[in-house]
């Protein structure tokens, strides 16, 4: 079973999205580590993804006069493919509906398998720059 709960620590979740992320900060070169991380989500609507009472992934909200900016969402490589991420991602469009927003946002590495899930679940592409994708989803 798929829960949330508030983030309570920002150092494990922050070494979640590290270990994830580490390959594309390799290949595009950026210089990230586990307390760069923490001190940039320090500031957001934290979540942990708990699956079976196991923090297994988290969720970064940020809001602001455009919507809900998923600013992260992070699955634990041994719990992906198993459609966790498509739960958070309709649980961010809750929260998103609770605070008022109509529209869902984020960014995703070109490279990432998750930009798949983000298309199939009606993201559709903003903008794009030589590494990201930017997409968004009207929600109501």
């Amino acid at each position: 079973m798929v829960s949330y709960q508030q983030t309570e620590d920002l150092s494990a979740s922050a070494k979640i999205t590290y270990l994830n992320m580490r390959s594309y900060y390799e290949h595009y070169s950026v210089d990230w580590d586990c307390s760069k991380i923490e001190a940039q989500i320090h500031d957001l609507n934290n979540f942990d993804i708990l699956f079976n009472g196991e923090v297994v992934g988290a969720i970064r909200l940020a809001f602001d006069n455009d919507g809900c900016y998923i600013r992260d969402l992070q699955v634990s490589e041994k719990c992906q493919n198993q459609g966790i991420g498509a739960l958070a991602l309709s649980e961010c469009e809750r929260l998103a509906i609770k605070s008022g927003s109509i529209r869902l946002r984020l960014r995703v590495f070109k490279i990432s398998p998750a930009f798949h899930l983000y298309k199939r679940v009606g993201f559709v592409i903003d903008s794009a720059d030589e590494r990201f994708y930017s997409m968004s989803r009207t929600i109501s």
